[in-house]
C-alpha cells in the first residue's frame, strides 16, 4: 500500500513521537465517541463527548474545539459564514452521515483530526471514504515531487471532480486544504477566542507574518499567496469531498522536511489510523 512500507522507513524522532501520540489520541477520541453515537444524538452532544473524553485524558488546551456535523451538514450545505461551522441540534438519525473534527493540544504537542462516519449502512458515503485514497496518495506523491500548495490544491480538486464530487474543503475559511501546525507553550489556563486556543492561534499568526516576509504561508489554499512549494514543517491536511447532502474526510499530519531524498522530503506521520486501516482491510476483503 501507498506510504505504508515508505513509513517504516522514517526515522520518528522524539518530537515528532510527540506529535504522533497526540494525533491518535485525538482519533481514539473519535473511534470512542462514534461507537456510541445514537439517533437521537445532536451535533452539539457530541461535541461535548469528544471535549470531555480527551479532558478525562489529560487535555487541557485546544487548537480548536471539537465539531460534529451530521447529514447534510458534513457537505457543508447551504454553509455561507463561520457561524454554521460550530454545532447545533441537528439530531443523527439512521443511514446519516457525520463527521468529527477536533484539535487538541497535549503536551505541547498540537494534532487536527477529522474522521468520517455513518450511523448504520450507506453505501454512497462509503464510496466517498474509498475515493479518499487517492487523495491520500496523490498530495503525498506531489509534495514529494515539490510542486507548489497551489498547484497541488488544483489537482486534488481536479480528482475530485474526475471522481464525480465537489471540493468542500473550499468552504472552509480562505478555502483551505490545510494549515501548518506547531508546538504550543503550555499554560495553567489558555483563553480560547470563538472555540480557537489563541496559545496555538499566536504559533499560526507568527507563522503568517515569518512566511509574508518570507514568501510563504502556512494556510495551504487555492489563492496567489499559497503559490509556493510545501514549507519543511508539519501540515494538518483534510481532502473534503462531496456529493449532493453527503460528505466525507480525513485529517491528519504531513511531514515536510528539506531532505533532498524525495522519501524522506514528504511522509505522512502515521499509517496506523482508522481511514488507512480501512483501505487495508478492504484490499484484503477483495
Amino acid at each position: 500500500m501507498t506510504g505504508m512500507t515508505s513509513a517504516v522507513q522514517h526515522e520518528i524522532t522524539p518530537e515528532l513521537r510527540g506529535f504522533r501520540e497526540v494525533q491518535r489520541l485525538a482519533y481514539a477520541c473519535a473511534e470512542a465517541v462514534a461507537g456510541q453515537l445514537r439517533s437521537g444524538v445532536t451535533e452539539r452532544e457530541a461535541a461535548r463527548m469528544q471535549r470531555v473524553w480527551l479532558r478525562e485524558r489529560g487535555v487541557r488546551d485546544w487548537f480548536h474545539l471539537p465539531f460534529a456535523w451530521f447529514g447534510d451538514r458534513t457537505a457543508f450545505a447551504g454553509f455561507k459564514v463561520p457561524l454554521q461551522f460550530f454545532p447545533t441540534d441537528r439530531r443523527l438519525e439512521p443511514g446519516m452521515p457525520f463527521i468529527l473534527d477536533m484539535a487538541p493540544v497535549y503536551k505541547g504537542f498540537t494534532a487536527d483530526v477529522g474522521y468520517a462516519g455513518c450511523l448504520g449502512l450507506n453505501p454512497l458515503h462509503d464510496r466517498l471514504l474509498a475515493d479518499l485514497e487517492a487523495h491520500r496518495e496523490l498530495i503525498l506523491r506531489e509534495v514529494r515531487e515539490r510542486r507548489s500548495l497551489r498547484e497541488i490544491y488544483e489537482d486534488v480538486e481536479r480528482l475530485m471532480t474526475t471522481q464525480g464530487y465537489t471540493n468542500r474543503h473550499r468552504a472552509y475559511p480562505f478555502g483551505v486544504i490545510a494549515h501548518k501546525i506547531d508546538r504550543v507553550t503550555e499554560r495553567r489556563w489558555s483563553p480560547r477566542l470563538f472555540g480557537f486556543g489563541t496559545q496555538a492561534l499566536k504559533g499560526l499568526v507568527s507563522d503568517a507574518l515569518h512566511g509574508h516576509r518570507d514568501g510563504w504561508s502556512p494556510l495551504w489554499s487555492p489563492y496567489r499567496f499559497s503559490d509556493h512549494p510545501p514549507q519543511p514543517g508539519l501540515w494538518a491536511v483534510e481532502p473534503h469531498l462531496g456529493f449532493r447532502g453527503t460528505g466525507a474526510k480525513f485529517e491528519e499530519i504531513l511531514v515536510v522536511t528539506d531532505s533532498k531524498d524525495p522519501e524522506q522530503s514528504a511522509f505522512w506521520l502515521d499509517d496506523d489510523l482508522p481511514h488507512v486501516r480501512r483501505w487495508a482491510e478492504e484490499k484484503v476483503a477483495a
